[in-house]
């Protein structure tokens, strides 16, 4: 055997699990055919952010007045914006490659393929072959950007992630289909910096994994900025054959037709699991993701699986924690098995939104009776010294035991609030411990406090 440990693809699945595998003292290599870190450093979690960092500072610029501050001509370089954006990705691509090293984990660049139950042939960009060996395989070849039949992607007026975020010209008008983390995300990044964005989205409310009542706030919060929402609509067809792209949406209204210079499509993420040899080995595929088990074996012996390519959430935390979960295992430890239903979800738009759990809707569902407090970010005194009034915590207990089931947040800085929610349902804490846990005043973690008092009529500042 070449190696212990093979990673097939460098994300946030695969290069964590090769550092794991390392530091358990397995000889470890990772094929990579790009650039290391893959989709979530490359052209995903981390160059979006870096977009997004300019639009809330070309934000701040343009409400400058409202701190008393007179700033007069501040323009968008969109050109220096995407500039900025891709050094960034590029210096956490550096940064993986110094993990590499560090740990002395081998990269072989190129295309990997299965070729049987422990071996791996990789193709480089010269189309020469080389076969390695590993007592263990890990597939983590991510995920890419799913198309609708009816919304060809061509690169020029209809549009995937990739393209939204190196764009050479800003467009004047934009329509976004889909409107999940990606939709909104980028939705509110062209909308902040002059463009005007139509979002369409087929259910009834906008990032509709969420709890209506935060869907409710970033469809107002949207509007508010200028953007045109059209949910419960359907799109059903693209005309780009003009100079400008012609979309058709059902909508309750009827049929509508929007122009704009640019489609993007967002409507979620496809697997990488074709031409890898998973045919050829025999693992067990289904609704196109690999099939494993709590430790992420595959069918096949010494072969693993993590990340997008396998069912439950396409997330580079989840990513992460199931590449130690595999690597453990496989070094003959007993890791705990992930607890899918305490996975937190953030998606970066502004107001941001958080979330942990059950909604209120699942929590009925589920026919627990339950306790629901909700404290506004407007009763907040860092919120309104920030200039960030909108949005809230909500907090859903079980009536009868105390347990936090879900939480969801919108607002100004949320995404680094949640963790404290994950902590929360972790080590089981009740409502009555998170009201008499004292928060720092003032600050924006006191609304969870608060929202929990809220659920047991002892909120104080409402």
């Amino acid at each position: 055997m070449n190696y212990d440990l093979i990673v097939l693809g460098s994300g946030p699945g695969g290069y964590v699990a090769a550092i794991r595998g390392s530091q358990l003292g397995l000889k470890t290599a990772v094929v990579e055919k790009e650039s290391l870190g893959g989709v979530c450093l490359n052209w995903g979690c981390i160059p979006t952010k870096a977009l997004l960092k300019s639009a809330s500072v070309f934000e701040y610029l343009n409400h400058a007045s409202d701190f008393g501050i007179n700033i007069k001509g501040a323009e968008v370089d969109f050109p220096a914006v995407v500039k900025r954006s891709r050094n960034v990705a590029n210096g956490m691509s550096k940064g993986v490659e110094f993990l590499m090293k560090k740990n002395k984990i081998e990269v072989l660049n190129g295309y990997g393929k299965l070729t049987a139950n422990n071996t791996l042939e990789v193709e480089n960009e010269k189309g020469e072959k080389t076969t390695y060996t590993a007592k263990n395989i890990i597939v983590a070849t991510g995920g890419r950007a799913n198309s609708l039949p009816s919304l060809p992607i061509d690169g020029e007026k209809v549009i995937e992630y990739r393209k939204a975020m190196t764009l050479e010209k800003q467009p004047e008008k934009m329509v976004v289909i889909g409107s999940g983390a990606i939709g909104s995300e980028f939705a509110y990044f062209y909308q902040s910096m002059g463009t005007q964005v139509t979002m369409i989205e087929y259910l009834p409310n906008l990032v509709p994994n969420e709890d209506e009542e935060v869907s409710k706030q970033l469809e107002r919060s949207f509007k508010k900025m200028g953007m045109k929402i059209y949910t419960g609509s359907e799109f059903t067809k693209v005309d780009t054959s003009g100079s400008v792209a012609k979309v058709h949406v059902k909508t309750k209204k009827g049929e509508e037709v929007i122009e704009c210079d640019v489609v993007l499509s967002a409507v979620g993420v496809k697997a990488n699991i074709e031409n890898i040899g998973l045919e050829d080995v025999g693992v067990a595929t289904d609704k196109g993701k690999i099939l494993v088990n709590a430790n992420y074996q595959t069918n096949i012996p010494g072969v693993y699986a993590i990340g997008d390519c396998v069912p439950g959430p396409a997330l580079a935390h989840v990513a992460s924690a199931e590449g130690i979960i595999a690597v453990e295992h496989m070094a003959g430890m007993n890791p705990d098995s992930l607890d899918y239903g305490n996975i937190p979800g953030c998606t970066y738009c502004s107001p941001e939104i958080a979330s942990v759990g059950m909604t209120e809707k699942q929590a009925i569902e589920s026919g627990k009776e339950i306790k629901v407090g909700k404290f506004p970010f407007s009763a907040s005194g860092k919120a309104s010294a920030a200039g960030h009034k909108d949005g809230f915590v909500k907090l859903i207990f079980d009536a009868k035991y105390g347990e936090l089931l879900g939480g969801h947040m919108i607002g100004y800085n949320v995404t680094e609030m949640v963790a404290e929610l994950v902590s929360i349902r972790k080590l089981e804490t009740t409502g009555h411990e998170i009201i008499k846990t004292v928060h720092p005043h003032p600050t924006m973690s006191e609304a969870i406090m608060e929202a929990a008092a809220a659920a047991y009529g002892e909120v104080i500042h409402l």
